[in-house]
């Protein structure tokens, strides 16, 4: 049971606390019923768990003296001392000693959340919470274990007037850059995409708003995703003399086209950008003899940092909501721009949900593989081992879900509740039946389990926040999911692994093989290294590198694509790529990358998506990819023990004559700079080793290293 022990010298600062992960599935809710198309709500099509109404928090303390204490809640609340209710009084004096607090909380509309101040009595990381299902588990949170968040730029909970429930994005002024008349209307450019709340200053007359991702959406007041209406009821409690500021609801967009405005002469437009905080001293950067390269790296990070918000979401106009395929590549470019792990946490939380499980993550079934990647992939680059073992009992029934689906061949294959997302594709390809690309991902799911449950076994100290799952429990889970992923390999390999054409075929529908060859499970197998080395060098020059084979056009799975290539020594190519793929959006004036990218459609194609005009989303985070693959394959810097407790350096130019950047870790910033001639690396902590060709250079931490090489090494 949590304790307080004697009073220190110091009052310990007081926080809001709530039961663990339910303040991200309150506010994950609100976050994605937030999307609107032309006027109407448009709620997800998945389940929405709601969070727990009754919630007791507990704590024993021992003090020297009485303390007085103040405890607000958000909800009806009461207090027991030792088993004695206090009345319903917000304040009570605790006397000297031993004593158990337990504060009962209900509020079915926001999650039930307490503050405690007192000179040593506060709310923080140490109470216990229940959801009166009589099982106690600790606070916890960043890092430190608290169930809030701690201060990290405006995650601060730390005011007892300010509390989770109210939290907004903090915003800035901004005007439009250039504004045009159009009919009887005018069109306002704000320079580039942006996503907050317009302004509209001295509006007198019914006004209609379309907002616009391009000038066409704008000016298109039949099609335009978004739009706004202010109408004479809306008016009726002002007066001409009061020149109202209408300020509307949240949308993107770069275009603003405003009318009627002859009888709004005075009409002015402004709005307050939206955006997450970030550190720029503890933020990736980077910068290289290629001017259109640095470009890309910028509208890269301006997509990322427009598309984290509360959580990563997936595009700004549209859909505006957490999707795990989308996520897990945001998580692993925030990993070397901003290294936010605050909101990964809250994203992943707020993707799982709740017991029981009754679909799949967003009902996806490569996005609940991606899920289970996710996690693992936030140890390596945190070695927060207690959100592993917070999360693990999720990952636990979300896998007996996807166990219970399986083939006789004890394959993943799709139900007919289930989405097979895979890509959107411009060629005809199936989806149905068992697909090679699911299994890769099944196979590495479970790998993911193993380890999840190995380590969780060799760290006894974490079974707190995982009350019931014991040591033996976890070796047991080890084993099993291991031996689950040695089963589902091989069966995968034998079916769907062709000699003759030297790659993976697509699937097996009606007992009948789909010989059609895609890159997606091909490329797969070597990023998650399913395939032998012969395997992988067959895959790219027979799929990777072979023209016949249909080519990607979304920066999603060119994402992947890429990191294969770049995992197969392909840098040269993958530059030439990301200059044309990316380089062509810039081209075509993007300012933020789009959700969808094929160079062969021409002027007002580019804007179409879904059968409707302008249903592409123009800026969306999975257009942000450069910004991984120039920090984990060029700069080349990656974990290879979790939290950079120890690291490598893999610098590759590609064929540029120089880069430098910077890479976030737990510890601060690992700085890297090449050209042909010399290499320099600096970090703010955890060991390092720079390894160029057959060179190995210890990089120490707070030093900067710098060695000759030879150019033809990099």
């Amino acid at each position: 049971m949590a304790t307080t022990s004697s009073p220190v010298a110091e009052a310990v600062r007081p926080t809001w606390i709530w039961y663990p992960g339910d303040f991200e599935v309150w506010l994950g809710n609100e976050f994605n019923n937030r999307r609107t198309e032309r006027g109407a709500m448009f709620p997800p099509f998945w389940k929405q768990d709601s969070h727990w109404p009754t919630v007791v928090f507990r704590k024993t303390v021992c003090i020297d003296e009485d303390e007085f204490i103040v405890i607000v809640a958000e909800g009806k609340a009461n207090c027991s001392v030792d088993g004695q209710l206090q009345g319903g009084s917000r304040s009570l004096i605790v006397p000297r000693g031993t004593h158990t607090l337990c504060i009962k909380v209900w509020n079915q509309a926001t999650p039930p959340a307490l503050f405690v101040m007192g000179q040593h009595i506060v709310s923080d990381a140490s109470w216990e919470v229940t959801y009166e299902d009589k099982i106690w588990i600790d606070e916890r949170g960043e890092a430190h274990g608290s169930g809030h968040y701690v201060p990290v730029g405006s995650w601060n909970f730390d005011k007892c007037t300010e509390p989770p429930s109210h939290y907004r994005l903090p915003s800035r002024p901004m005007k439009p850059v250039r504004s045009w008349k159009m009919g009887n209307g005018r069109l306002y450019d704000f320079g580039r995409e942006v996503f907050g709340r317009l302004k509209l200053h001295h509006v007198q007359q019914p006004t209609q708003v379309y907002y616009g991702e391009s000038r066409q959406e704008a000016l298109s007041a039949d099609h335009c995703e978004t739009l706004d209406h202010i109408s004479a009821t809306d008016l009726q409690h002002s007066t001409p003399e009061e020149q109202p500021v209408y300020t509307l609801d949240s949308k993107a967009f770069r275009f603003v086209h405003v009318l009627p405005t002859e009888e709004n002469a005075k009409v002015r437009v402004t709005m307050d950008f939206e955006y997450a905080p970030f550190n720029p001293e503890r933020s990736g950067s980077f910068t290289c003899s290629d001017d259109k390269l640095n470009r890309i790296w910028q509208v890269s990070a301006y997509t990322l940092d427009l598309t984290t918000r509360e959580f990563f979401v997936d595009g700004i106009k549209r859909d505006r909501w957490t999707w795990s395929g989308d996520a897990i590549q945001s998580y692993l470019m925030n990993y070397y721009l901003r290294f936010d792990t605050a909101c990964v946490r809250r994203t992943i939380r707020q993707l799982r949900g709740k017991d029981p499980v009754t679909a799949h993550v967003n009902t996806i079934m490569d996005y609940t593989f991606y899920w289970f990647k996710s996690i693992l992939d936030y140890y390596l680059y945190t070695a927060d081992a207690a959100f592993v073992a917070e999360i693990y009992p999720r990952m636990v029934t979300l896998m007996d879900y996807c166990l219970r689906r399986t083939n006789a061949d004890g394959l993943a294959e799709g139900q007919p509740d289930d989405w097979i997302f895979v890509d959107w594709v411009d060629f005809p390809m199936h989806k149905r039946g068992t697909l090679c690309f699911e299994q890769i991902l099944f196979w590495k799911s479970l790998q993911v389990l193993a380890r999840c449950a190995a380590l969780l076994r060799d760290c006894p100290q974490l079974a707190r926040y995982a009350p019931g799952i014991t040591t033996e429990t976890y070796a047991r889970d080890a084993l099993f999911y291991d031996e689950m992923a040695e089963k589902v390999k091989p069966k995968t390999h034998e079916i769907f692994w062709s000699a003759d054409v030297h790659a993976l075929l697509h699937a097996v529908e009606d007992g009948e093989k789909n010989a059609m060859i895609t890159r997606f499970p091909n490329m797969f197998a070597i990023i998650y290294d399913f395939a032998t080395d012969d395997e992988r060098r067959d895959i790219l020059q027979h799929v990777l590198l072979n023209s016949d084979v249909p080519a990607i056009t979304t920066p999603y799975m060119r994402f992947y694509e890429l990191e294969a290539l770049c995992q197969m020594n392909c840098h040269q190519q993958v530059l030439k790529e990301i200059s044309s793929y990316w380089g062509g959006m810039l081209d075509k004036g993007a300012t933020s990358f789009w959700e969808k990218y094929n160079p062969a459609e021409k002027g007002s194609e580019h804007l179409a998506m879904y059968g409707r005009p302008f249903g592409k989303s123009l800026c969306h985070a999975w257009g942000a990819s450069p910004l991984y693959l120039l920090g984990r394959y060029f700069l080349g810097v990656s974990p290879t023990r979790p939290g950079y407790e120890e690291y490598e350096v893999r610098p590759v130019l590609g064929g540029l004559e120089w880069m430098e950047g910077d890479v976030p870790t737990p510890y601060g910033r690992i700085h890297v700079k090449a050209d042909g001639r010399r290499i320099s690396v600096r970090s703010d902590g955890g060991q390092g080793r720079l390894v160029c060709g057959t060179l190995l250079v210890d990089i120490p931490p707070h030093e900067e290293i710098t060695v000759d090489i030879n150019p033809a090494t990099i």
